[in-house]
């Protein structure tokens, strides 16, 4: 592929993903009752920001608590996701979290909706194997 391709495929990736969090920030809002997320353009607006300050801001946030996370066994990186979805809620207007309990949910929640509205996209194949994969034996 050129290069120019390779870039129009990253951008076209990217949008697709930021499409599915959309869906899912819907989805998600629309189980909290802590949660607001007034109509699609906003839920569209909290996608793309959740998409840049993951891009962003969470690595260094890692880094910088990489002592606390490894004694926590992980479980801090909930506490890193509820504080980015909090900085969310306060850039984006009508995103509203009512609390960082719900921020956390909302974090949880978000991750496995979006994880299964991606499944169809990963595998390439609506069965979760690709075309050139064999069929499965057994069970």
């Amino acid at each position: 592929m050129e290069n120019r391709e390779i870039k129009r495929f990253n951008l076209m990736s990217f949008l697709l993903k930021v499409l599915v969090s959309t869906f899912a920030v819907v989805i998600t809002s629309y189980l909290l009752s802590g949660v607001v997320v007034p109509d699609f353009m906003t839920a569209l607006v909290v996608a793309f920001v959740l998409a840049v300050l993951n891009a962003l801001l969470k690595p260094i946030l890692i880094i910088l608590t990489i002592p606390v996370t490894i004694m926590s066994l992980g479980l801090f990186l909930l506490v890193i996701n509820a504080f980015i979805i909090q900085i969310t809620a306060y850039v984006v207007r009508g995103f509203e979290v009512n609390s960082f309990g719900w921020a956390v949910l909302f974090s949880i929640i978000l991750s496995v909706v979006t994880w299964v509205l991606e499944l169809p996209a990963r595998s390439g194949h609506p069965g979760g194997r690709g075309p050139d994969q064999p069929p499965r034996q057994g069970f």
